[in-house]
């Protein structure tokens, strides 16, 4: 592969401060009991924003002072934080609060759904759909859609989640769903799906991604963005919620709470099919290399269980005895393929380096080779193009050869309709890899969903254009109808607008 020299393009104004929240922040510090730095950091804080204040009770609730915690609590429902909140968690912290005269009051003055969290619908076929959702106590969870119905039971030891498979539908099908905790119609919003067409066919669908979903409240708008482009599909490559502390299970939890807490994302989730792979900042720390063993750092195997926790992937790796976040699925013709590129990474030891690890990379080989799809979409949860974070070996430039043994191997088995997908650049960007021995390789990269924190757009030699003015996200229409199946790539600003687009037809990326 040639070496690009890279130029910085800059595009828009770039913003100084960096992604993380000072309440996320502050949460780490209560979590490892350093709360005079937590309430430094939560001075840096808004004090009117509800966060601010569910914070600060976290941190009252820590230190076992209980008068101060009612009188934040108060004041986060006094802005108009969900009472859901308070049953949520993180549940390490709440019994306390519980058992306050306070909190026993306001459970009969505020809404107390048995629905804490979702639905979300995921893992989505021609004939079948499965939910998720998170109950206040563990409970039986059913989903009707007509007269078909599916039940599971929530579990204390998974925190209080379960998955309903819902088998038995029709292809590319719009339906409505209830859902019912212990007997009882729970209230949820938007609680409509469409299936996918019939596994093979061709079809005509919609599909977002991105990566770098910050917690920054202004911008928690952009999930019912997304929704108003009507995706089949929503894929989330990484950098989910920013947690960076998987030492510690407070953290983990006040992140994915506060964001499944909110209206807009849980209108989403409720009715476009949710996928998702971790990136550095949800799995372990900055750029973090873990190694390639399976329980070292002893960290990994509960955060993995945590992630498995919040979302409704088709599969988690090889499951529990090789866990990661690496699968595939099918919408119509289109072969999706998702790869993990934390849990296994390592720089050193008898192997070399590696992003996948043996196992996983043999299963992309494998899947890649029996692959039926018209297209094939490798989503990645870092950038492939030779130059595109200058000086770093976080994105695929620290492993080039790995990236050429996958390439080569595309192009040994002569596979049409390869191209890429990735995150953790805050943009979104379109590019071209120049390859010697088989067609162009496209990147179609977006990583600014609701980030404050902003990159300057790279150019590389395939740079075809690039967006950081706003958050944004990619979204893709397919098209495989046509005689000459194509597929619409969208750069969408978080008000609406597409900024780019750029169509790319099977006949490009064929041999």
């Amino acid at each position: 592969m040639r070496k690009l020299l890279p130029i910085l393009l800059l595009s828009g104004a770039m913003v100084v401060r960096g992604q993380h929240d000072p309440q996320r922040n502050a949460s780490r510090l209560i979590a490892t009991e350093d709360f005079a730095k937590a309430n430094k950091e939560l001075a840096k804080a808004n004090p009117k924003e509800r966060e601010t204040h569910f914070v600060n009770m976290m941190l009252a609730l820590k230190k076992d002072d209980l008068k101060s915690a009612v009188e934040h609590a108060q004041q986060a429902l006094d802005t108009r934080l969900s009472f859901s909140r308070l049953m949520a968690g993180p549940r390490e912290l709440l019994p306390k609060l519980h058992a306050t005269d306070a909190y026993k009051k306001w459970a009969t003055e505020y809404p107390t759904p048995a629905l804490i969290h979702g639905p979300m619908v995921g893992s989505v076929t021609d004939a079948s759909a499965t939910f998720w959702v998170r109950t206040a106590e563990e409970a039986e969870v059913e989903i009707r859609i007509g007269k078909g119905r599916a039940r599971s039971r929530s579990s204390k030891d998974r925190d209080y989640t379960t998955t309903v498979r819902v088998n038995g539908l029709q292809p590319g099908t719009e339906y409505d769903y209830r859902v019912y905790i212990d007997g009882q119609q729970a209230e949820a919003e938007n609680t409509k799906f469409r299936t996918y067409p019939e596994r093979g066919s061709g079809g005509k669908f919609k599909v977002g991604f991105g990566g770098g979903a910050g917690f920054v409240p202004q911008w928690e708008r952009m999930w019912d963005n997304i929704l108003t482009f009507d995706p089949v599909a929503m894929f989330m490559l990484g950098d989910n919620v920013y947690i960076d502390q998987p030492e510690e299970t407070l953290t983990q939890h006040y992140c994915y709470y506060r964001r499944q807490s909110l209206p807009e994302w849980r209108r989403l989730v409720a009715s476009t099919a949710m996928y998702s792979i971790y990136d550095d900042h949800d799995f372990g720390m900055n750029d973090c290399v873990p190694g390639p063993e399976i329980e070292t750092p002893k960290w990994k195997r509960r955060v993995w269980n945590i992630f498995r926790e919040n979302w409704v992937n088709p599969a988690y790796g090889g499951g529990e005895k090789q866990p990661g976040c690496w699968y595939d699925t099918y919408i119509g013709d289109v072969h999706f393929i998702f790869i993990d590129g934390r849990y296994y990474r390592h720089r050193k030891g008898k192997v070399g380096k590696s992003m996948l690890g043996l196992v996983q990379k043999q299963w992309l080989k494998d899947t890649l080779a029996a692959s039926k799809g018209t297209f094939k979409v490798i989503a990645s949860p870092v950038p492939w193009t030779v130059g595109i974070k200058p000086g770093s070996r976080d994105p695929w430039d620290g492993y080039p050869e790995e990236r050429e043994e996958i390439f080569s191997f595309i192009e040994s088995k002569k596979l049409d309709g390869v191209f890429l997908i990735a995150a953790d650049r805050h943009r979104t960007d379109l590019r071209t890899t120049k390859r010697d021995n088989g067609y162009d390789l496209f990147e179609f990269e977006s990583s600014r969903l609701t980030n404050r924190h902003t990159h300057s757009v790279v150019k590389t030699e395939g740079l075809i254009w690039g967006y950081n003015k706003t958050c944004s996200f990619g979204l893709m229409s397919f098209n495989t109808t046509r005689k000459d199946p194509q597929v619409k790539f969208e750069c969408v600003s978080i008000d609406g607008q597409v900024i780019h687009d750029y169509t790319l037809k099977l006949s490009q990326i064929s041999n």
